[in-house]
């Protein structure tokens, strides 16, 4: 299990442009966590790249993100990597019990939120804080589709304080700003 690899999975099974850089967000801010809390960087890299492979092809809850989790199992990939990716899905009910499996939840939907917020910025996710952030949330037409209560919940359930969360990946992401397409246009907020 290497970033090479799961990189060439994700693309093969992923065309398109913005779900990808879904899910290199993901996986960026996956890797900022597991050096902040002192485990396997590789392995949440690798969870967070694949944990949406699967969902252009098969969006719905009776195959997302189940599919993509045989298409792992069959490649050998670890037993903890697929359960996180499970329990990225509430409606599967799989609980989050792990540290990786809390954290995968926590940075997906924000890391979709942040890259929203960093298109409307003049200087992208250059200086990003939590309040502009949390002043979007408050916005139900912003970026429809996230769903706020993730947000909040994920934070939570990692035992990490929001404002500080936010802040976290949206640094995460700025380090990756280049591969996100997001590299900074020049201005501040």
């Amino acid at each position: 299990m290497n970033r090479e690899d799961a990189l060439k999975l994700m693309q093969t099974w992923t065309e398109g442009d913005s779900l990808r850089k879904h899910m290199l967000a993901v996986e960026a801010a996956m890797r900022a966590y597991a050096i902040r809390f002192g485990e396997d960087e590789e392995k949440w890299g690798v969870t967070g790249l694949l944990h949406d492979m699967d969902y252009e092809k098969h969006p719905t809850p009776e195959e997302h993100p189940t599919v993509g989790v045989e298409e792992l199992e069959r490649l050998g990939y670890p037993e903890d990597v697929r359960r996180a990716i499970l329990s990225h899905a509430d409606y599967l009910d799989v609980p989050r019990e792990t540290r990786m499996e809390k954290t995968l939840y926590a940075v997906d939907e924000l890391s979709g939120f942040i890259m929203a917020c960093a298109l409307m910025r003049p200087g992208g996710l250059e200086g990003m804080k939590a309040k502009s952030v949390r002043k979007k949330m408050k916005q139900k037409s912003f970026a429809a589709g996230v769903d706020r209560d993730d947000i909040v919940r994920g934070a939570e359930d990692l035992g990490v304080d929001l404002n500080e969360h936010i802040e976290f990946v949206a640094a995460a992401l700025e380090e990756n700003e280049n591969e996100l397409g997001l590299a900074t246009r020049g201005g501040a907020e």
